[in-house]
C-alpha cells in the first residue's frame, strides 16, 4: 500500500465520523453507526438530488487547473464500479463523461470484484456503487479514490486533479486535505443495511 493510500484512511474515517452529527456524549459512536451516517443509499433521482443538494460545490481552482488536468489525461485513467439500475452510477457516468469531453481523460468500468479488492486494500468498507478511482495508465497497483458515491462535477474534476498530483509527487497529506469529501450517495440495494 502506498503512503498516499495509507493517508487516505484517516480522511475516510474522519468523514464517516463527522457525518454523524450530534451524538450522545456518554457513548462513542459505533463503527456501524458511522458507516450508516456516511452512506446514503438512493433508489430514485429525487432522493439523489436531495442528498446532492447538501453537498458543497468546489468553487476555487488554481490558475493552471484546466491545462494541468488536460496534460494529465495522457497518463491517467478514471475507473468506476457500476451496476444496472443504479441511479447514482448513471449520474456519475454523466459527470465523468463531461470530464472526458472537457479534459480528455479516459474512463473505464471496474468490475464489482476489482472494486471490492481495491476497497479492501485501502481498508475501506464496501458501500456499494459507484466508486471512482484515478490510477496511472501503466500502473494498476497505484490508485487514489476520487468518489464514493456520485458528486458534483467540479468536485470530481478537482479530486481527479489532486489524485494525479498525489500520484506524481505532491505530498499526499497536502492532497488529502484538499480532496472534496466523499458524498456516500450510492445505489440502494434490497439487502442494504443502511436504508434511512
Amino acid at each position: 500500500m502506498t503512503r498516499a493510500t495509507r493517508l487516505l484512511l484517516p480522511v475516510v474515517a474522519a468523514a464517516c465520523l463527522t457525518a454523524l452529527g450530534p451524538a450522545s456524549p456518554a457513548l462513542p459512536a459505533a463503527r456501524e453507526d458511522a458507516r450508516a451516517a456516511a452512506i446514503h443509499p438512493v433508489s430514485n433521482i429525487a432522493q439523489m438530488q436531495a442528498w446532492l443538494s447538501r453537498v458543497p460545490v468546489t468553487r476555487e481552482f488554481p490558475p493552471d487547473f484546466a491545462g494541468s488536468l488536460r496534460a494529465y489525461a495522457s497518463a491517467f485513467v478514471i475507473e468506476m464500479s457500476t451496476a444496472p439500475g443504479c441511479v447514482p452510477c448513471a449520474d456519475l457516468w454523466t459527470r465523468l463523461g463531461m470530464l472526458r469531453q472537457h479534459y480528455g481523460w479516459q474512463m473505464r468500468t471496474l468490475s464489482r470484484e476489482d472494486a471490492l479488492l481495491r476497497s479492501g486494500r485501502l481498508g475501506l468498507p464496501w458501500v456499494g456503487h459507484p466508486v471512482a478511482w484515478v490510477r496511472p495508465i501503466d500502473d494498476p497497483s497505484r490508485m487514489v479514490p476520487i468518489a464514493i458515491g456520485t458528486d458534483h462535477a467540479p468536485n470530481l474534476a478537482r479530486n481527479a486533479w489532486l489524485a494525479a498530483r498525489m500520484l506524481t509527487g505532491v505530498r499526499p497529506e497536502v492532497g488529502v486535505r484538499a480532496l472534496s469529501k466523499f458524498t456516500g450517495i450510492v445505489g440502494a440495494s434490497p439487502i442494504s443495511r443502511f436504508h434511512r
